[in-house]
């Protein structure tokens, strides 16, 4: 099976889109097609045996069209990383320039054949002088065919520069698949024709003396129709063209994140080459302030990286000799060698590039109905046009009317803004979603994101962190301060390698403890660790370590440890000797931004599920502090799929949000799987959503613009229905008998390119779609009032006390029932490392009467 692109050229509807897809998918071994009319281009997949790259271009080409193959292996020449593609600029840039020359070329002929064919009526509108020329060897019936002709000769240059509307659309019509370019074509080409017979007409007349003849077709020539048509037209277009470079943007903006050129070392010698010439194994020098080229090790130097571009993280990262760099990353402040790993489409950057354009290029479920209408709008709007001008004859009409009416129903059709209505929604959506740290797979994935009702989520590494860190640190000797207890716990965990230790370590190196020299240090598996320090023995472990040396536990301790263990924590417990000295909490802690997204997710009225493998106590303590509406715990990969496939059976629409690779089978089996904290494994094959951020808000984000981009088609849809539900009538002459309304072909010209522009236009407002606000969240994940809230509430008022004497959870919770007892205080909030205790109390609520609260409760407020 192979997968390829191609360029199409000579598109300009979804009729065009449409007659390609079915003359691809109908060749043997063909086994997936989707043309984009948007970005121009055909996905294939094939079965490489029985389907060669020239059988598919000759099927295009026979369709009318042209085929370019895009080159899919260029190791050694990518262009996604230099910003190019095969040529010096990009198909749409080519595309916009030709569009433009002919725009330029088309209005330089159109004005003098306006102002000829219509000089009285620019005389009574704007009062331009007639020159003497025109009056003298223009005007009158005596010059009616040198009028004439100048008109033909002037509209000559108009239809050759446009001469690809009439190539396409009669080898399209020909071919009985019609497209918007044949009613352009027949349009234009009717009043064409009618003209010349106009000329012939006049001569007959004149040579005949038929005066009243020749005035009559003088004034019905059509020339100028036919040149406003194709002019507007093609002005359309130009905008058009020059809209779906803007709606490409993000996925330019990508490729220019990486450098042009990279420095290498090749045998002791530098020297400067481009990006696409890189190779594996090549040594890159990278100075300060410079861009990385593509992924790569590190064989030396120290620095600190910027990877905002791709993970969103804005804090820098150190990085030393073996660490890994990825390409587009900024390197900040020290000089790096790295031997490149990834080069070429395999770098970081070019696999999110690929995402994006894959994504914008896919078809959401959606598209299939302006397919379909597609498939046979045109012909029918041809049919209308026969039947309309048939009906006004057999009613007495003239045949000029009947034909101005025919050829205002063919051109004011518009396929091409039901063409477009889908896919240029999707690409601006999935490029906004890229900018954003979102990676959206295909268009499906986008269309069925916004149906979700049900969101399955991973608690490691989604919901929290997913590493173990300390949460409290509680002394339980008089002779023991918190920093003296972290030093003994540092000492004793640096050599153990259980999970938990590196907590301790990187809660040490945080307060910048130094662990001391330990003798006889001995790991006893599943309880703990015991050592030796200066002629005292410690012990470090859980409640079974304590029990079996000796250590006593009194009631009291046991009700603390088993708070701890209710509120989802691990106690590590510290003895010396025989003395339980203190117990440092260690839990795998809430991600600040987890409570913030559960909330919003229910604002939608989606059903927030986590699943776990961790055991009951803890799921329950995470359910409690986020508010997840059910949990799941202890549960094996295969059962969280099981429980996405129940969620699906009774009619639910599910995503999973997991970290994509434990989560495998739940993220295949879910609607919409989500991988969040991806990094730089963006191409996970089991999610259709990447989110490059870690942040659970990012999920919620990618829900609001999926149906963001959803009601954005669907205006789309609705105005590019309702457009020609309202045209084609009033170009037929329905109102005609009624209200005398009658569309001028020139106007309906204009009135179809608009239609276009306005579909585009509002596709590209998803531009300014915004991410999720991220408040500001807490330790214990309660959302903090905003300060616009607090300013509001002018009466209330947050104290801060200092307290002398708590060592434990139990000391907090006295002083903070002590506190919440007294009338007027809103809020409290303790602190058992920092020591103290916010309160939001009233005005009324004093100094004096806080601090005797607390030294009633037995502690001393500093």
């Amino acid at each position: 099976m192979r997968k390829q692109r191609f360029y199409i050229t000579g598109m300009s509807c979804s009729a065009c889109s449409t007659h390609v897809e079915k003359s691809v998918s109908k060749l043997n071994g063909m086994q997936h097609v989707t043309v984009n009319l948007l970005t121009n281009t055909m996905q294939t997949e094939y079965l490489e045996d029985q389907l060669s790259q020239e059988s598919i271009i000759a099927a295009v080409e026979h369709a009318g069209y042209g085929a370019t193959p895009e080159e899919s292996t260029r190791n050694h020449s990518d262009t996604k990383l230099s910003g190019k593609r095969t040529h010096d600029r990009s198909p749409v840039e080519i595309t916009e320039q030709g569009m433009k020359k002919r725009l330029l070329f088309s209005i330089c002929f159109w004005l003098p054949l306006m102002y000829i064919s219509m000089y009285h009526m620019f005389y009574e509108w704007f009062g331009l002088p007639i020159p003497d020329m025109v009056e003298h060897y223009l005007h009158g019936t005596e010059n009616a065919i040198t009028f004439a002709f100048l008109q033909f000769l002037l509209l000559l240059p108009i239809l050759f520069v446009n001469q690809q509307y009439f190539r396409v659309g009669f080898k399209t019509l020909w071919k009985r698949t019609p497209t918007m370019d044949s009613l352009i074509a027949i349009g234009a080409g009717a009043a064409v024709v009618y003209g010349i017979f106009a000329i012939f007409r006049m001569g007959y007349a004149i040579g005949h003396s038929d005066m009243a003849v020749v005035a009559h077709y003088s004034m019905d020539l059509y020339f100028e129709s036919a040149g406003t048509i194709l002019t507007l037209i093609t002005v359309g277009k130009y905008l058009e063209t020059k809209s779906k470079g803007k709606t490409s943007q993000a996925i330019t903006k990508l490729m220019n994140l990486a450098p042009k050129t990279a420095m290498i070392e090749k045998d002791g010698i530098q020297s400067e080459i481009p990006v696409e010439q890189l190779q594996i194994g090549d040594v890159i020098l990278v100075k300060p302030g410079s861009s990385i080229p593509v992924d790569g090790i590190i064989l030396e130097g120290m620095t600190s990286v910027d990877e905002a571009a791709i993970t969103g993280e804005s804090i820098p990262v150190e990085k030393s000799v073996g660490d890994t760099v990825v390409s587009a990353t900024i390197n900040q402040t020290g000089f790096v060698r790295f031997r490149a790993t990834k080069v070429g489409n395999d770098t970081t950057l070019a696999q999110i590039i690929k995402l994006v354009e894959d994504a914008s290029a896919s078809k959401a479920p959606i598209a299939k109905l302006a397919d379909t209408i597609a498939g046979i709008f045109v012909p029918a709007v041809i049919g209308i046009a026969v039947i309309a001008m048939v009906i006004w004859l057999l009613c007495g009409a003239t045949f000029e009317f009947a034909m101005s009416i025919a050829i205002a129903v063919l051109v004011i059709s518009c396929p091409c803004a039901l063409g477009l209505a889908t896919p240029v929604a999707i690409m601006v959506g999935t490029g906004k979603g890229a900018s954003l740290g979102i990676l959206i797979k295909s268009g499906e994935a986008l269309q069925m994101t916004q149906s979700i009702d049900t969101v399955v989520m991973d608690k490691t590494g989604t919901l929290t962190e997913g590493r173990p860190r300390v949460t409290d640190i509680i002394c339980l000797a008089e002779d023991m301060e918190e920093i003296e207890l972290l030093r003994i716990a540092v000492s004793l965990e640096h050599q153990s390698e259980h999970p938990l230790a590196e907590a301790i370590l990187w809660e040490a190196k945080k307060k910048k403890v130094q662990p001391e020299p330990i003798e006889h240090f001995k790991a006893i598996f599943g309880k703990g660790i015991e050592a030796m320090q200066q002629g005292r023995f410690y012990f470090a472990g859980n409640t079974a370590m304590m029990q079996e040396k000796g250590v006593l536990l009194t009631k009291e301790y046991r009700t603390l440890i088993d708070r701890i263990a209710i509120a989802g924590k691990t106690p590590l417990l510290f003895a010396r000797e025989q003395t339980l000295i203190g117990m440092i909490a260690v839990a795998d802690t809430v991600k600040p931004s987890s409570a913030e997204a559960i909330a919003q997710f229910h604002q939608q009225g989606i059903h927030t599920i986590m699943l776990t493998g961790d055991n009951q106590i803890t799921a329950m303590a995470i359910q409690e502090q986020l508010h997840v509406n059910e949990v799941m715990a202890e549960v094996l990969p295969e059962q969280k799929e099981e429980k996405i496939r129940q969620l699906k059976e009774t009619g639910h629409k599910v995503a999973m949000i997991g970290d994509g690779i434990n989560d495998a089978p739940a993220l295949m089996q879910a609607d919409v799987g989500i991988a969040i904290g991806a990094g730089t494994d963006i191409a996970i094959e089991s999610a259709d959503i990447v989110l490059m951020h870690n942040d659970l808000l990012d999920a919620v984000t990618a829900i609001r613009l999926s149906k963001a981009v959803i009601r954005n088609i669907r205006e789309n849809l609705f105005w590019a229905f309702f457009y020609n539900c309202i045209g084609i009538p009033l170009a037929a002459g329905v109102f005609y008998s009624i209200l005398h309304w009658r569309l001028n072909p020139m106007f309906g010209a204009a009135a179809m390119s608009l239609s276009s522009i306005c579909v585009v236009g509002n596709a590209l407002r998803l531009s300014f779609f915004r991410g999720t606000v991220k408040h500001t969240i807490s330790d214990n994940t309660e959302s903090i009032e905003s300060i616009e809230s607090i300013e509001r509430e002018e009466s209330k008022v947050q104290k801060i006390i200092r307290i002398e004497g708590m060592m434990c959870a139990h000391c907090t919770g006295t002083v903070e029932k002590a506190l919440r007892s007294l009338e007027g205080v809103e809020n409290v909030e303790m602190n058992l490392e920092a020591k103290t205790a916010t309160v939001t109390v009233n005005e009324s609520i004093t100094d004096d009467i806080l601090r005797t609260a607390v030294t009633e409760a037995g502690y001393e407020v500093i």
